[in-house]
């Protein structure tokens, strides 16, 4: 038996609406919030990356775990948005909580997958026997182009999950993986922002992925959509999850919990992990909930879930993410969110 021992998110409390980035680019509002099923997006404050949001998620993680951070002997975090090309995240982070120095770290990409992959990861080798708990995180300040579709949903997050084999508050069922070369969103060297194929991440892409390993996991574990109580699915937008959803026969009541992107935006690396932690903060014990991430390029990780007794003694113990998302906001003109994200570049 190995599963999620403790599980933490952070969010900023900086927001941007769709109206105030529409206004600057002569959008339609309207139809942006309509067709995106998008209200606002969490934005970073100058002094907030990927590697502070990953401190914070996890100590509420360790929190929630209730064991001592030299214990852990993986770190992993899963980004797109990792503040150094060269010096990785995951050494300052297990630093931060004070895993260092018997620990294995590793900085991961597969661009919004990022976060699942390192969950597999630290699974893996929990199951293995080869690490006693292993810290899985997956964080993003994640980039859009000014104008651009991206930049309407491109937030800010992080997810954080221990994994063990005592003290679970999620048994891991089962966990299943697909892939293929599907070139749908890509950034170069060099490149401040990343660029997509449009309407390709759709239907090849997001879909084919998120379907095909939602059937491969469900086929695999002899399980179907009626037997969870909570699907999790990754959220580039509003309509995607909820589409997801509908055709692989789950209901909106299933998807809701897990469903934060309307108030946040994708979060990239974040999304699927974020949605997990907000349904873990009102799962029951005997919930079974199916997790689906996707990554451009392609590929999508499913994990099943049963909720043990445990979940009720340490919910409480730090923030809950719908708290996280829906209290003390701090809405921005565009002007300062451009500042903030450093979209108004200097000439050299």
């Amino acid at each position: 038996m190995a599963g999620i021992v403790g599980y933490g998110a952070f969010i900023p409390r900086n927001r941007i609406k769709v109206e105030e980035i529409a206004k600057v680019w002569g959008a339609d509002a309207l139809a942006l919030k309509k067709g995106l099923m998008l209200e606002e997006k969490s934005v970073p404050s100058p002094d907030q990356d990927t590697i502070s949001m990953s401190v914070e998620a996890s100590k509420s993680a360790l929190k929630r775990a209730g064991i001592p951070p030299h214990e852990i002997g993986a770190v992993y975090v899963g980004s797109e948005s990792h503040p150094y090309a060269v010096k990785p995240s995951g050494t300052v982070l297990a630093e931060a909580i004070g895993a260092t120095p018997d620990v294995h770290t590793a900085d991961l990409e597969f661009a919004c997958k990022a976060g699942t992959e390192g969950m597999f990861i630290s699974l893996s080798l929990v199951q293995a026997g080869a690490v006693k708990y292993g810290l899985a995180v997956g964080a993003d300040t994640s980039q859009g182009a000014p104008g651009d579709a991206l930049e309407y949903s491109a937030a800010a997050g992080a997810a954080a999950f221990i994994f063990g084999q005592d003290r679970i508050v999620a048994e891991s069922l089962d966990t299943y993986s697909y892939t293929t070369d599907t070139p749908d969103f890509w950034r170069r060297e060099y490149q401040y922002y990343p660029q997509h194929g449009g309407r390709f991440t759709g239907d090849p892409a997001y879909f084919k992925h998120i379907s095909g390993a939602a059937r491969g996991m469900m086929a695999k574990a002899k399980m179907k959509p009626g037997d969870f109580a909570y699907v999790v699915f990754h959220q580039p937008n509003g309509k995607f999850p909820l589409r997801a959803g509908e055709v692989l026969g789950f209901t909106k009541e299933q998807i809701e919990p897990g469903w934060l992107v309307p108030k946040l935006g994708n979060t990239y690396s974040g999304s699927s992990p974020l949605g997990l932690t907000a349904t873990l903060d009102i799962a029951r014990p005997e919930d079974m909930i199916l997790v689906v991430s996707y990554g451009s390029g392609a590929g999508s990780d499913a994990f099943i879930f049963k909720v043990t007794k445990r979940i009720g003694e340490v919910r409480d113990l730090a923030p809950k993410t719908r708290d996280l998302l829906d209290g003390r906001k701090n809405y921005l003109e565009y002007g300062v969110y451009a500042k903030y994200r450093r979209k108004i570049r200097k000439a050299v």
